[in-house]
């Protein structure tokens, strides 16, 4: 039942509605979290934005997450979602959302339709205050990585992120500070961080919308 629920129209529907937020992100935070700051920092030190593209294939919704390479400044060799710095000649977030993904896939961007943004979100150890947002494309795209920017490319199903059963908690050490670290684990790969507390915060827009769509129970059920 919960994958006849999952449509393009329940996701736009629920991206209209207000969003959960930093409540929301909090759930997939690393504890403590030095560094954090509830409001965004006004003016921003740097600027991105990522994009969670979803598209259907093998009748599942995915979306694709790419495991930066080795050799990169910031964030070298995490699974991340798609994107980069704003540039000077992008009209918005948005269009930087997009314009970078297309960079890292090797993809067209002519036919993604743009559903909505989700909260912003200050990721202290690069100091980029991000902007989420989610789009769609009608048919599964063939990637192209950018071998200079990303190793590999694994696609997560919605479900999956929706399956209570991938989220797990770990303890990692620092020297003698101890770090809660919740992960979506997708097999043999573990999305945390920024990336986990973004797709933390979709995770719940979905769950919200497919209870509100859940069919009314049977009298005397």
């Amino acid at each position: 039942m919960r994958e006849s629920r999952l449509n393009l129209e329940t996701i736009r529907h629920a991206l209209r509605k207000p969003l959960p937020g930093r409540e929301a992100q909090l759930t997939m935070a690393v504890r403590p979290r030095p560094g954090d700051v509830v409001q965004l920092p006004d003016p921003c030190p740097r600027e991105a934005a990522v994009l969670l593209l979803l598209y259907v294939r093998r009748a599942q919704w995915v979306l694709p997450l790419t495991q930066r390479t080795d050799h990169l400044e910031m964030h070298s060799g995490q699974i991340s979602l798609p994107g980069g710095a704003r540039e000077p000649l992008d009209q918005d977030f948005a269009a930087t959302a997009l314009r970078e993904t297309c960079e890292e896939l090797g993809i067209l961007g002519d036919g993604v339709e743009m559903l909505g943004a989700l909260t912003p979100l200050y990721v202290p150890p690069s100091r980029f205050c991000v902007y989420p947002h989610v789009g769609c494309l009608p048919e599964p795209p063939a990637l192209r990585p950018d071998p200079s920017e990303v190793a590999s490319v694994l696609e997560v199903s919605l479900l999956q992120l929706l399956d209570p059963g991938t989220r797990r908690e770990e303890v990692h050490w620092r020297g003698d500070e101890r770090f809660e670290v919740p992960v979506y684990q997708i097999g043999s790969d573990q999305i945390w961080g920024a990336t986990a507390m973004i797709l933390g915060e979709f995770v719940s827009v979905l769950g919200s919308a497919l209870a509100a769509a859940r069919p009314p129970a049977e009298p005397g059920a």
